[in-house]
């Protein structure tokens, strides 16, 4: 636990019933104070197997929204139980759990107010199985956002992510894409309205029940990268306005 803030992670869930609970077993609920499983409308036992692991926060989609959907329903219902700090772990156990507790120290200590696990910086990407051209694809894409972005991100395209309740309540994600872009948009919005962006090695593990964007859906994703990026600078441009980049009234103490 960190003192005074309240930290919890939220697993964005399709069809993740063989990773749920080996993921969930090494989440330091030293440091966790709560969990929110949202099911997108599951084929399997996502659902059963949540709750035979005590998980009391579910939150099951009456039908599938898309991965961005799906988190739009994690952080709200992070912000709506008071959560300080929220964590997004993929349930597919991709990512290690076991990052949590330094992702949630950046945030808690004031340094950041942003925190991805990177596969990028050092070996982690190639190492842990990922495709060689997923992983050109993510160099280019980066490449040419941080050009646009004036940034020096190693990636933008993990799904291991931490935020305080500041940022969630400033940026506007919930009128970003409910597809895969979601997570791109995100980030620029993060920059837009100001704040640094940390990131710590991850590794990653690539196998046959982790989850993997098909090649429609990575084809859309690269593009709306290419777009985010270029709104995003036609909006600092001040040359084509956004809603994305709409920043959120302050909340009232």
């Amino acid at each position: 636990m960190i003192a005074n803030q309240k930290v919890i992670v939220v697993l964005p869930a399709y069809n993740a019933s063989k990773t749920l609970k080996i993921t969930y077993d090494e989440i330091d609920f030293s440091i966790v104070d709560d969990v929110i499983l949202v099911d997108d409308h599951s084929n399997d036992d996502t659902i059963k197997v949540g709750r035979q692991l005590g998980i009391k926060h579910i939150v099951r989609h009456d039908k599938n929204k898309g991965y961005g959907g799906n988190q739009k329903s994690c952080y709200n219902k992070a912000l709506e139980l008071g959560a300080d700090i929220v964590i997004m772990l993929h349930p597919d156990y991709q990512y290690t759990p076991m990052l949590i507790p330094a992702m949630s120290h950046l945030i808690g200590s004031g340094l950041y107010h942003a925190v991805l696990g990177s596969r990028i910086l050092g070996r982690g990407a190639l190492k842990g199985g990922m495709p060689l051209i997923k992983f050109l694809a993510n160099r280019g894409l980066t490449m040419f956002q941080n050009l646009l972005m004036h940034a020096h991100l190693s990636e933008y395209h993990t799904g291991y992510r931490a935020f305080s309740r500041e940022v969630l309540e400033k940026v506007n994600f919930n009128a970003n894409s409910d597809n895969f872009v979601f997570d791109n948009q995100m980030l620029a919005q993060i920059w837009y309205a100001g704040y640094e962006i940390a990131e710590i090695t991850c590794p990653t593990k690539y196998f046959d029940d982790a989850s993997s964007i098909n090649l429609r859906n990575s084809t859309m994703y690269a593009f709306g990268v290419l777009r985010t990026s270029i709104q995003y600078r036609l909006h600092k441009w001040r040359l084509k306005k956004s809603n994305y980049f709409k920043l959120q009234p302050s909340k009232k103490e």
